[in-house]
């Protein structure tokens, strides 16, 4: 009996890494290393010390790299029970810390996002990541937990939203968008797909809102509503009719009172909502509720979209205007991404070689070994270098949600897809935003970009997973 325990408690601890999954950890590898390659073109001075001093950057990630690989051994002889248990304390930890830095922290570029020890600073949401993710799979694990259930998806809501709004008041509104990569995870979770007609409509609405006058949206919305109506009740001459009463009773209170065309239109189509909310709820003419509440929606979010564009930086507006094509400016907001494409594209099909970009070399491009490191990539590795990179990155996330499909617990899966959400997240707004198809947010490159608090809260996000998918024995005790 004793030897019989004395085996199998053998075989539990040295099959652990037998059993991590060697596919993502050399993909990892391979992404730490090549941003570190990256650096080392980007930040190279011969002037600055000698090739090994700490003043280099690519120097201190290096550093940051042996770090991370500290944390990666510790996650990964963890006892994967533990991330069940302290899903709930990381994350009041989480937001804990994000008030703080939003009280006592450091402001960088317009964000309140930092803490600094000496000369070494801290960006707490990289760990909240990590810590609303943990506590995503803990509630999504529950086993009562139903996706389709309106408590249990206003629960999941605040999870996200909490840290969220703390995230957007610290001024950091591109990592907070970080965070609605999960909408990806409920998804696959099985949420109504009609939840996500309004959060594309509020996107539409959203993007609508700098191109076009509220006028021009709102009757342009009105038109529509009137359409769908018309043909879903089949009452084509009684909708148009209406339309008509609306835009011509909107037409007379912007002439005869002091109310400008947009407020007297707003007025119109208020009452106009209620009167067809009334006579859809008496009639019983269910087709015709979610269009007018979306209507209604409409009416409220695009004064207060155009309230809270206001009050943002003016570079931060800038780069909204610029990225929807109302405003050019060459040499302000766009130079960094004019640049960017310069470089990339100068790159040609295999790249100048190692530390022989011209574009780099000499400063052209600003913010080179952080944000636009993917430039790095583009002007000395050319298009192949980049096809490899992109092909990395595609191939870890597609690792990471096989990883979440053949966890048999809810947890583990939830967790390895939050992972994925969060990485395609990244790499797709950071290299958009390089080649012009994505606003500028200063959202880092995962694992390439150079700041140690992103290369260490990656690691530990990409090593839980890993840590997860290789204890497969004991997964039936959380299973639902």
């Amino acid at each position: 009996m004793l030897s019989k325990y004395n085996i199998s408690q053998e075989r539990n601890t040295t099959s652990l890494f037998g059993k991590v999954d060697m596919v993502a950890l050399g993909l990892y590898l391979a992404l730490v290393v090549a941003g570190i390659v990256c650096i080392v073109s980007a930040s190279y001075n011969e002037e600055v010390g000698s090739a090994f001093s700490l003043q280099h950057n690519y120097m201190k990630q290096i550093v940051w790299g042996g770090i991370s690989m500290i944390f990666a051994l510790v996650v990964l002889l963890l006892d994967r029970r533990l991330f069940h248990m302290f899903a709930y304390p990381a994350y009041i930890a989480g937001i804990g810390v994000l008030i703080a830095v939003l009280l006592f922290g450091r402001e960088v570029n317009g964000a309140k996002a930092w803490f600094e020890f000496g000369g070494v600073r801290i960006q707490p949401v990289e760990f909240a990541k990590i810590a609303t993710a943990m506590m995503m799979a803990k509630v999504m694990s529950d086993y009562s937990f139903n996706i389709r259930r309106l408590p249990d998806l206003v629960k999941v809501g605040l999870v996200i939203g909490i840290p969220l709004g703390i995230i957007i008041l610290q001024n950091d509104t591109g990592s907070g968008l970080v965070l609605c990569s999960f909408l990806f995870v409920l998804y696959r979770e099985g949420i109504s797909k009609y939840i996500y007609f309004p959060i594309i409509f509020t996107v539409a609405l959203f993007i609508t809102s700098f191109i076009f006058t509220p006028v021009v949206i709102f009757t342009t919305l009105l038109i529509l509503f009137t359409l769908y109506s018309a043909y879903k009740t089949w009452a084509w001459s009684v909708h148009i009719r209406f339309l008509a009463l609306v835009l011509l009773a909107a037409l007379l209170l912007s002439l005869l009172t002091s109310l400008s065309g947009y407020a007297s239109l707003m007025v119109a189509c208020s009452i106009a909502a209620v009167v067809l909310m009334g006579v859809a709820l008496k009639t019983r003419t269910m087709v015709l509720i979610w269009p007018i509440m979306m209507f209604v929606y409409a009416m409220i979010f695009v004064p207060t979209c155009d309230y809270l564009f206001t009050k943002l930086e003016p570079h931060q507006q800038n780069r909204i205007l610029t990225f929807v094509g109302m405003k050019e400016d060459p040499k302000g907001i766009d130079f960094n991404v004019n640049q960017s494409q310069i470089a990339i594209g100068s790159g040609g099909l295999t790249g100048k070689g190692f530390m022989d970009g011209t574009q780099i070399k000499y400063g052209f491009v600003p913010e080179k070994h952080t944000d636009f490191i993917f430039c790095v990539v583009g002007e000395e590795w050319g298009f192949m270098g980049t096809l490899t990179i992109i092909a990395l990155y595609i191939a870890l996330i597609m690792r990471l949600m096989k990883m979440g499909e053949r966890i048999k617990e809810p947890f583990g899966r939830v967790y390895c897809y939050s992972v994925a959400a969060i990485l395609l997240f990244h790499v797709w707004v950071n290299v958009g935003m390089t080649i012009g198809l994505m606003p500028v947010m200063g959202i880092p490159l995962p694992l390439m970009s150079y700041g140690g608090s992103s290369l260490v809260a990656f690691t530990i996000l990409i090593m839980i997973a890993i840590r997860l998918d290789a204890s497969t024995d004991d997964q039936s005790i959380y299973m639902k």
